[in-house]
């Protein structure tokens, strides 16, 4: 991709590095091991790498505890093997988006701890939001995490935390607090980053004073506050002095409120987590595309699509239980039962699904692997947010299991335990079966390359109610393909059979992709998928 808008329609690999690759073998992923896999990174045929923090960190929360932006964690490497990071993956044509969590640092920061020595009123507590001794809490927030977003510090004040404890809040109505992020951003922009992910994105501003939830359907104390766009329009300057990209993470269910934060001066892309919190129906998923493409069309802004992350159930998990498919933290307890054949199947034709969609598209690590979410003893689980919802919420800790590899568990220890029977799942047997999940992505973001920039989606009827069919054109020569592409000047069809009856073909020139076999017959059995050549 040599454009500038490659963003449009790129597909964007998520890295967590410490569960990625490990190099050096203790256990923890490293920069080291993403480099040597860089060259897998390049043949399964994605756009561009997103890692998620590999700053300084003394990990409380994964690395969104961040204790200099400008050093990487000795546990990852150095910073001058992210400097070499970004230029290898740029030579194989991979792009790289760093992550930037702007509403919190770690209580390891150098500012948290000068606020903490200086005390109260002094300018180093004004970069936070500190609060005087009191019986109570300063307000009835809840934080993000459940609980309390309040704690004490020894001298009895209370501090703020979205998050952890381990994450105090800044306050982003100080100059200093925006002066140091615009430095930051600039600092992996001249090093060659492409772009930011921003996270927690609309939590940033708060409103003066700290108030109470509102009572009466009032705005937002801390959620979605009109200062953020203020906030955006300075970073999307800066970002255009170098041709990157700003990617936030929004969770709004007000579409018309979201696509304010891509208009054409603020965010470039937001995720879509609508799409990926609905579950496996054809209703379900259709609404959510139409909403999706109503509430970016009138800005401009491409849509996203994504079926996990490191913060989700894993799909084929999801797709596989009974009681209900869609996603929601408070609904992965320990021991729901998962059918992963039934999961695996209807992860294939998500694929198809979602790689088919006009816009960019985010495939997790792991995902093109089938990988289920594992469960993890409760005596190793180190997210947070299990230990603050007082154990009922097994947290995240099941979709960053590291990658299984090789096929023999050979692999080594993880600093947390993969399942004893994910040798399966290795992408060195995956590689080498033209079954596998792993070759099905791999044959489907090739074949993407060829109509990611294709016209807008256009449903079709079909005799299956159950079904979901769309078309994109693909356009014939040009700038944006170029001739000689597999799809040139003809018309790509996607359709996916959500009911129990298998489904005729509509009319076509070419079977391109199958996420399953289809029947003796040549009819599309449920939960599977095809692109065809129209």
């Amino acid at each position: 991709m040599s454009r500038t808008d490659w963003w449009r329609s790129a597909a964007i690999y998520q890295v967590y590095v410490r569960s990625f690759a490990d190099a050096n073998g203790d256990g923890t992923g490293d920069l080291a091991g993403v480099r040597a896999r860089l060259p897998y990174l390049a043949e399964l045929g994605v756009d561009a790498l997103w890692f998620t923090p590999w700053y300084l960190s003394p990990l409380a929360d994964g690395g969104y505890d961040v204790a200099d932006y400008r050093t990487v964690d000795p546990a990852f490497g150095t910073l001058a093997e992210a400097e070499a990071l970004l230029a290898e993956a740029r030579e194989l044509g991979l792009r790289t988006i760093v992550d930037i969590v702007p509403n919190h640092v770690s209580d390891q920061h150098p500012w948290f701890k000068a606020a903490l020595a200086a005390g109260p009123g002094s300018p180093e507590q004004e970069l936070f939001h500190f609060r005087p001794p009191s019986p109570a809490p300063p307000n009835d927030w809840v934080g993000e995490f459940g609980g309390v977003p309040w704690s004490r510090t020894e001298s009895g004040q209370w501090y703020l935390h979205l998050f952890s404890p381990e994450q105090p809040d800044l306050n982003w109505n100080h100059p200093q607090v925006r002066q140091e992020h615009e430095d930051v951003l600039r600092f992996w922009f001249e090093r060659g980053a492409a772009g930011v992910r921003i996270d927690s994105a609309a939590l940033l501003a708060k409103a003066d004073g700290l108030p109470d939830m509102p009572r009466d359907g009032g705005p937002h104390p801390f959620h979605d506050r009109p200062e953020l766009h203020g906030i955006y329009r300075s970073w999307r300057r800066l970002a255009e002095e170098y041709g990157a990209v700003l990617i936030g993470e929004i969770w709004l269910p007000d579409a018309e409120r979201f696509a304010r934060y891509l208009r054409p001066d603020e965010l470039h892309t937001a995720f879509n987590f609508d799409f990926l919190a609905r579950p496996w129906d054809t209703a379900e998923l259709r609404a959510s595309i139409d909403l999706t493409l109503a509430a970016h069309a009138p800005v401009g802004a491409p849509a996203t699509w994504v079926l996990a992350n490191h913060d989700v159930t894993r799909t084929v998990t999801r797709y596989g239980r009974a009681e209900d498919t869609g996603f929601a933290f408070e609904r992965k307890r320990f021991g729901v039962p998962t059918d992963l054949a039934l999961g695996t199947r209807r992860a294939r034709a998500a694929a198809l699904l979602t790689l088919a969609l006009p816009g960019s598209v985010y495939l997790y690590q792991g995902e093109e692997l089938g990988l289920p979410e594992a469960e993890i003893p409760r005596e190793l689980i180190q997210d947070p947010m299990h230990a603050r919802s007082g154990g009922v919420d097994p947290g995240r800790d099941g979709c960053r299991v590291p990658l299984p590899w090789r096929a023999e568990g050979e692999d080594g220890p993880g600093w947390l335990p993969r399942p004893a029977d994910w040798s399966s799942y290795a992408a060195e047997r995956q590689a080498a079966d033209p079954d596998s999940m792993l070759a099905l992505y791999r044959t489907a973001l090739r074949l993407r390359r060829s109509f990611r920039d294709a016209g807008p989606l256009h449903w079709l009827r079909t005799e299956a109610p159950e079904a979901l069919a769309f078309a994109r054109t693909v356009a014939r020569g040009g700038a944006v393909l170029g001739s000689g592409s597999v799809l040139e000047g003809s018309t790509l069809l996607c359709v996916v059979n959500f009911g129990p009856r298998d489904m005729v073909l509509p009319a076509h020139r070419e079977l391109l992709l199958a996420s399953g076999p289809l029947t003796s017959g040549g009819a599309l059995p449920q939960d599977t998928a095809v692109w065809l050549r129209a």
